[in-house]
């Protein structure tokens, strides 16, 4: 099973708040989350499959070679075995994708969702990274991909706290394992093409840095197409706006996160979900 981190409040009522990282992260990114977050909500943390502390963790050997459902149904492991029935989920990148697909696999166990940079689409310029990362993972030392690829998605200065970040963590995911994540890569059109056609309904926040130029865009259309969905941009931020500006990031969503654990209907959030955009 994956490794994995709790805080409970002594609150039996109390909400669960569960965080989901990036491919190349770790649990650590949520650092400047947990102070804030444990104040309101019980808050699982999970390392997935070949990063954190569940390096090295091989769930079955037939699972070698595997695919996004693999992956996400690792979480759900991690949530039966706490008896955590229904959650909210909060992902950053990558894991975005792994809520998302949590949501089909599992949709009684999703209360709401938090997208931060949040991946929806690959634009051409995202497409081409992909096809060039497939073409030379062979043969270029894979850190050196990792933080090219780091660069081109977070470039500018201000967002280098966030790319040393990423990096660094990425430097604990074993070779093997960052080849094994990669192949996921050829999964990512068709399955991001059926979520964008599919809507879920379920109360869903998209964070975003106005500076993630790669992905922001895809997430202002898909806002205006599916029921429960908000969108809020946060200014002087990049791709990784949970580190790039924590307080902005943790009062929207523990702001969005109460009002959805206490029933307010949806044209009750609507209006502090769209007032930054």
């Amino acid at each position: 099973m994956l490794h994995y981190k709790t805080y409970e409040l002594d609150d039996p009522c109390a909400p669960w708040v569960v965080f989901v990282h990036g491919a190349g992260g770790s649990s650590s990114i949520w650092f400047l989350q947990i102070k804030e977050f444990i104040r309101h909500f019980n808050v699982l943390l999970v390392d997935l499959r070949g990063h954190g502390k569940s390096k090295g963790i091989i769930m079955h050997k037939e699972d070698r070679n595997y695919n996004f459902e693999d992956i996400t149904r690792d979480i759900i492991d991690v949530l039966d075995s706490l008896k955590i029935e229904k959650a909210h989920f909060i992902g950053i990148s990558l894991g975005t994708i792994l809520i998302r697909n949590l949501s089909e696999l599992a949709p009684e166990r999703v209360t709401s969702m938090v997208m931060g940079g949040a991946i929806i689409r690959l634009n051409i310029r995202a497409k081409v990274l992909v096809t060039v990362g497939n073409m030379f993972k062979r043969f270029v030392p894979y850190m050196l991909l990792y933080s090219f690829f780091a660069w081109i998605i977070m470039p500018r200065e201000r967002h280098k706290k966030s790319r040393l970040l990423f990096v660094n963590e990425a430097k604990k995911v074993a070779q093997k394992e960052f080849m094994r994540w990669f192949r996921l890569t050829y999964e990512l059109t068709p399955l991001l093409k059926y979520f964008e056609e599919k809507d879920t309904g379920i109360p869903t926040l998209y964070l975003m840095g106005d500076e993630d130029h790669m992905f922001l865009p895809a997430v202002r259309q898909i806002v205006t197409r599916h029921t429960n969905s908000w969108l809020q941009v946060i200014g002087n931020s990049g791709h990784v706006c949970n580190v790039d500006q924590p307080r902005e990031f943790n009062a929207k969503a523990i702001t969005f996160l109460t009002r959805i654990s206490s029933g307010c209907a949806a044209d009750t959030i609507l209006p502090i979900a769209l007032s930054p955009c």
